[in-house]
């Protein structure tokens, strides 16, 4: 066994046992990236290693009741046809060097529609606390929110979301939850992550089944990411609870759009010029962002929200 590997596959799984995500936008561009395997067999052998590990998080929300059947349901419609025809698109293309290409420009593609989304997700949150403070927000309803399922759009996100995750093994975590969110903005947060991972289920295992007769899976790879990610999630759910979230997310974003302006063949002068441009202008366009929804420019400088107060947004 690549030990070297299983702790590459350590680090990753401790940074998605943080935040949540992160598994195949970050796991498969390592095995590309620092390992030298080819993008074909990095996808097959993340793919198969994720089936082992997905229904483990989904059997935690589903004995809490956190997933939302109804939209499980309609999501797998289109998910699970999709994965697998994602693999034979990747078929079709020949076992030749067109393929790994390919492959490789569409997990970049991919890996920046992923930073995008956790650049989404970290807005819409913002925008959900600056209702809460002026009150804007109505109370929850008590029990679970009444949702107005919307079956073609959400069959569509299955299936853009599979054929993605069937190509590139990138999105069941990142781009399909991101998408539910805008569906579905009063869906809750842990029926939201419960939502997603259920669905990722049967979604990674079509795509996983279809590598396996279909593309490179390599036991040694997989066995590797195996031994490493599995005790790395728990030690990041670990941690979890003492680290900052947003500032993990925001090193996530970050690593996401280098991983992704390599595999889409940028130089590397101009992709250290572009993550230089991001990292001098994402702290002022946050700062203004939250100025305009009445915080300060830096959080730090947040009053502390009295305790009656909690009370009653609780109440």
């Amino acid at each position: 066994m690549d030990w070297t590997l299983a702790i590459g596959a350590l680090c990753v799984g401790t940074v998605v046992g943080l935040t949540g995500m992160g598994g195949g936008a970050l796991m498969t561009p390592m095995l590309v990236l620092f390992f030298g395997v080819s993008p074909l067999a990095a996808v097959s052998s993340d793919l198969v290693a994720s089936a082992v590990m997905k229904p483990v998080g989904s059997a935690v929300h589903l004995r809490n009741r956190t997933v939302r059947m109804d939209l499980v349901r309609w999501l797998c419609i289109g998910s699970v046809p999709a994965a697998f025809a994602g693999v034979l698109v990747a078929k079709a293309l020949g076992r030749s060097a067109g393929i790994d290409v390919f492959i490789q420009r569409a997990l970049g593609v991919a890996l920046i529609i992923a930073a995008t989304g956790l650049f989404v997700r970290a807005y819409l949150r913002l925008a959900e606390r600056a209702r809460h403070r002026d009150g804007r927000r109505d109370a929850d309803p008590p029990g679970p929110p009444v949702l107005d399922v919307r079956p073609l759009p959400t069959v569509a996100v299955g299936a853009i979301g599979g054929l993605v995750v069937g190509i590139t093994s990138v999105g069941s975590g990142s781009l399909i939850i991101i998408a539910l969110m805008l569906l579905y903005p009063t869906l809750r947060a842990s029926e939201l992550v419960g939502t997603d991972l259920v669905q990722a289920v049967p979604l990674v295992a079509s795509a996983a089944i279809g590598h396996l007769i279909f593309g490179d899976f390599q036991l040694g790879i997989t066995s590797a990411l195996l031994v490493g990610s599995i005790p790395g999630a728990y030690i990041g759910a670990k941690l979890s609870t003492r680290l900052s979230g947003a500032l993990i997310r925001r090193a996530l974003a970050f690593v996401l759009l280098a991983s992704a302006l390599k595999l889409l063949g940028v130089d590397t002068a101009l992709t250290a010029v572009l993550l230089l441009a991001v990292a001098v202008l994402a702290g002022p366009v946050w700062m203004l962002l939250r100025k305009r929804h009445g915080f300060p420019a830096l959080p730090r400088h947040e009053e502390a929200v009295p305790a009656a107060q909690l009370d009653h947004v609780a109440a």
